[in-house]
């Protein structure tokens, strides 16, 4: 993620943002300029700090689960963000409420990468082929039981999966490393990109099959005999994680999550000038992201320049006692994988 600053003061901003802290005036963020814009508070009209142009907010500024901008001109309510949401929560439950501002931020996280990537999704009422989500509570009509998941362009998420106790519940029962609501969106997009990138060209398809499998081989029976029988053998040498193993979809899916969490990982090293210089006989850990990686063409030297970093901050996390902040190895097989990802997205 980018470093954003007030155009008035200029403070440093987060991404979600909605005024500054320091003098008060409204923040919004623009997709089109991918940049976080400030408005002098009070005025019937947004009109930029920096250039005068102006914006309306999303409505759903109005709940506080969204700070992102739609031109003036525009005669759509929602942002680029929210337009893709079918279902929300019952927002007369407080509980819901909580849930949902949270699935939120992972969410705009999300589509912020997808347009960095140039993967701009577009919402299925613009689109058949398109992108919706549904954020729903366990049960989904009358003994229906609903799941996290995706299923032709519409990406289910629980409410549960804001509860952080809950996740921490499913990370020990699924013995995983590893579980966030962004990882879960990261996850899930990769399932609708498969179909966008992957299925429809013959090419791709067979080097996909090359890479990662046969995703033609039973996708239930694949599930049951990983919940039954666990991950294979030596799997580290080939996935990215034990899930991975289960089918060549789900291993796509996790690849592709994890080669956004290292492109984001990346870019906010690159924004905040990151470099690490350890104090080490030979410099085998030197490492600085001295590029914006959405612009570079080779994953590989995305990984060599990110992975010192990583490493430094496995170690301030373990300096607290806290779990290490990417708990993966980058096998060379899984490497390659991620390789495929990025050129893909970069043909894309």
């Amino acid at each position: 993620m980018k470093i954003f600053e007030c155009e008035k003061c200029f403070q440093p901003l987060y991404f979600e943002n909605q005024s500054c802290e320091k003098c008060g005036h409204l923040a919004g963020f623009s997709t089109s300029l991918l940049d976080l814009k400030t408005f002098e508070n009070g005025l019937n009209s947004l009109k930029s700090d920096g250039d005068n142009s102006e914006f309306k907010f999303c409505r759903n500024k109005e709940f506080g689960v969204c700070n992102w901008l739609i031109p003036v001109s525009d005669q759509e309510d929602f942002c680029d963000a929210c337009k893709l949401n079918r279902t929300i929560p019952d927002l007369s439950d407080a509980e819901n409420f909580k849930k949902w501002q949270k699935l939120e931020i992972a969410k705009h996280r999300l589509i912020y990468q997808l347009v960095r990537l140039g993967l701009n999704p577009q919402s299925k009422t613009e689109d058949t082929n398109g992108l919706t989500f549904d954020f729903i509570n366990n049960h989904y009509g009358i003994g229906e039981k609903a799941m996290t998941g995706h299923d032709n362009g519409v990406i289910t998420i629980l409410l549960s999966e804001a509860d952080a106790v809950h996740r921490e519940q499913m990370k020990k029962e699924f013995e995983e490393p590893y579980r966030t609501l962004i990882g879960h969106f990261r996850h899930e997009v990769g399932h609708y990109f498969w179909d966008r990138l992957v299925f429809n060209n013959p090419t791709t398809l067979q080097e996909f099959r090359n890479i990662f499998g046969d995703e033609r081989v039973n996708y239930a029976d694949s599930l049951n005999s990983y919940y039954v029988n666990g991950p294979l053998v030596n799997w580290q040498q080939n996935f990215i994680s034990q899930y991975a193993t289960s089918h060549p979809w789900e291993d796509w899916a996790e690849t592709w999550a994890h080669y956004l969490h290292i492109m984001d990982m990346a870019e906010t090293s690159y924004y905040f000038g990151m470099k690490v210089e350890p104090k080490l006989y030979e410099n085998t850990l030197n490492g600085s992201i001295g590029f914006d990686p959405y612009e570079c063409t080779d994953f590989e030297k995305i990984l060599k320049d990110w992975g010192p970093i990583s490493f430094a901050i496995n170690s301030l996390n373990r300096s607290m006692g806290m779990p290490d902040m990417y708990p993966f190895v980058i096998s060379p097989i899984v490497k390659a994988k991620m390789d495929f990802i990025h050129r893909l997205v970069n043909r894309s």
